[in-house]
């Protein structure tokens, strides 16, 4: 590998640490500033790094874009699989996996539960916008003014006596959602079925996808669904660390 192609990328490597000045890039490169303010006049022109008004360098979304591309292309179903799997052997309960798809939320695997009850979600099934535990982790991830178009264009259909009624319920919940990290759907979508869900980030941040666990109330009751949160925020990191995303304490 040639030289310049080394020092750009243990400049990305120290930008993945956090925003760096001129001064710091050539410390830790152990060069002179013009060569390293060469390479990095060449990598914004690429878009992968930009510098603030503070005169200090971040990456750029051109590099985002990449990994974006990058993770497209091994698939995030792949990604998390082994991670999914070790959930649902863990805990006994169904796992699901769902992501955006043209303005819905999809469920894109699933691994059943050791019992035989059994729910009606199925790979390939649309979630239910303002019910579904893995529609309100996507939602709740999007800007505030896409979060408002997406919930006014939901028909509030109610499927049991805790379906969410109204847009403003949903935008409550949404809020509640993006503060806490996660989300339940507690009876809202099937009246005996209790759901957590937890988002997967990129490198970005940006939610690409949603895990969740969904349980019947035969097989546990609401307050013990949610003691398995833990085990599905700790899958859901992993999923998003091999997904490029820093790791997350917590």
């Amino acid at each position: 590998m040639s030289q310049t192609v080394t020092r750009a990328l243990r400049i990305l490597a120290e930008l993945g640490e956090g925003e760096r000045s001129l001064d710091q890039l050539a410390e830790v490169l152990g060069v002179h500033k013009t060569t390293v303010l060469r390479l990095l006049q060449s990598l914004e022109e690429e878009r992968f790094v930009y510098r603030d008004q503070a005169y200090r360098y971040h990456l750029g979304a051109g590099l985002f874009a990449l990994s974006g591309l990058a993770l497209e292309e091994r698939g995030i179903r792949r990604i998390a699989a082994p991670h999914l799997a070790e959930l649902n052997a863990a805990t006994g309960q169904t796992v699901h996996l769902a992501a955006h798809e043209g303005g819905e939320v999809v469920y894109i695997d699933k691994y059943d539960s050791r019992h035989p009850v059994r729910m009606y979600s199925r790979i390939g099934l649309r979630a239910v916008l303002h019910s579904a535990a893995v529609a309100k982790v996507l939602l709740a991830d999007l800007p505030l003014p896409e979060r408002r178009r997406a919930v006014a264009g939901i028909e509030f259909t109610p499927h049991t006596p805790r379906t969410l009624a109204t847009p403003e319920a949903l935008l409550a919940e949404l809020e509640k959602v993006a503060a806490q990290g996660w989300a339940q759907d507690h009876a809202e979508h099937e009246a005996f079925i209790n759901c957590v869900a937890a988002p997967i980030r990129d490198a970005g941040g940006r939610a690409v996808a949603a895990v969740s666990i969904s349980v019947p109330d035969v097989v546990l009751p609401y307050e013990q669904v949610l003691e398995l949160l833990p085990q599905l925020l700790a899958t859901a990191r992993a999923v998003s660390a091999d997904c490029g995303r820093p790791h997350q304490e917590g």
